[in-house]
């Protein structure tokens, strides 16, 4: 089967379009896109495939896809912006701008646990169904009245999907605006293409993902769990759909503002952001991006499964997780392998989406396409 591929790349970079394709001949890509910034200057803008499972469609450069926890570096990103406005403190407690959020052993939480995993809240307690993820005030009341699985700053755990409506709370609260209305003010700086909610009138430009996930989820409240293997598939599955299982090509997760998991965008606009955080103060003051991206807290994750890292919304790059040679690298992953980073000492901005779930953050797809930048550099 042939693959479309179009869209523009600087000879210089002709290693990133053989990998491109090469996913798609060779590792089962179905549809995606990959754009490269270096230096603000576009080099790689490229779009492949399919953006439906039947192969009718094609991926246009303004197609649009779910990639999943990319979104969390954007949804922290606009928390960071209110603490460099001084509307909120890293280590103001949570309280102080949402007092519901203070009982039940979080009065101690703030900011800065919230934004690097350590709050203590990665699962919402109370049996909730998919009809609570279309409502944004019920979400964030259920995690307000969720006991701690920990005491607070003592350890952490990777909010899977809580992390969204925790930092979108927080926002909300002090901005009075939604994560949607303040992301999309910053992407329409910058010309991006990312939405937390898409409206109706944009959703005919998506890409159906296609995922061998169960469209059942287990029985979470059987009782039978206690602890950390309680906590980590109450993460994943309370409501049933917190992970988009089932519910990911619908209207309503589209429409819906579920930002740790359910930001969606183009491989062009998770480029962009990511190239505009490398300008000095132009998103983020220099000293609060180099904290942001700095490690926060390490250590082994139960819900991971293994040791890991995380800054402030951004992951640095790691040993295990690099997403380029060089230390000062920060970004994130979302499910399946999108993948948004920016590295300053490159002067690199990176974006990559794709509709074929495959598991994991890291994958042979877009492990080949970062090598091949930085073969090309």
């Amino acid at each position: 089967m042939d693959f479309p591929i179009s869209g523009s790349c600087d000879h210089a970079f002709s290693a990133v379009r053989e990998a491109f394709a090469a996913n798609f001949a060779e590792q089962g890509e179905v549809g995606g896109a990959v754009c490269v910034i270096v230096a603000g200057n576009v080099v790689v803008d490229l779009v492949g495939g399919w953006s439906d499972p039947q192969g009718m469609r094609l991926w246009r450069p303004d197609t649009l896809v779910n990639f999943y926890s990319v979104g969390k570096a954007f949804i922290a990103l606009l928390a960071l912006q209110l603490v460099d406005a001084g509307l909120i403190g890293l280590d103001d407690p949570i309280t102080s701008v949402w007092p519901e959020f203070g009982v039940k052993g979080k009065e101690s939480t703030t900011l800065r646990h919230a934004l690097c995993h350590r709050a203590g809240v990665p699962a919402i307690r109370e049996p909730l169904t998919n009809d609570a993820l279309w409502h944004w005030e019920r979400m964030a009341a259920a995690l307000a009245a969720t006991e701690a699985w920990w005491e607070p700053g003592t350890r952490h755990a990777y909010h899977t999907n809580t992390y969204g409506h925790l930092i979108g709370e927080v926002i909300r609260r002090v901005s009075c605006d939604m994560p949607g209305t303040r992301m999309h003010a910053v992407a329409g700086q910058l010309g991006a293409d990312v939405w937390f909610g898409v409206p109706e009138w944009e959703q005919p430009r998506f890409a159906d993902v296609i995922w061998a996930a169960p469209t059942v989820s287990p029985d979470v409240h059987s009782g039978e769990l206690t602890g950390d293997a309680l906590m980590a598939p109450l993460g994943y599955f309370n409501p049933p759909g917190y992970s988009s299982m089932g519910v990911v090509n619908s209207t309503e997760w589209r429409s819906a503002q579920i930002p740790s998991t359910n930001g969606h965008g183009t491989a062009t606009g998770v480029a962009r952001v990511y190239a505009a955080l490398l300008e000095p103060g132009r998103l983020l003051s220099a000293g609060l991006l180099e904290e942001a991206t700095r490690s926060q807290s390490e250590g082994f994750c139960p819900v991971l499964g293994e040791e890991v890292t995380f800054g402030l919304g951004f992951k640095p790059t790691t040993v295990r997780r690099p997403f380029g040679p060089n230390p000062r690298s920060f970004g994130h992953f979302g499910t399946g392998g999108a993948v948004g980073f920016a590295d300053p000492d490159a002067e690199v901005a990176f974006g990559y989406v794709m509709n074929h779930v495959i598991p994991r953050w890291q994958s042979r797809r877009n492990r080949a396409l970062i090598d091949a930048v930085y073969r090309s550099l």
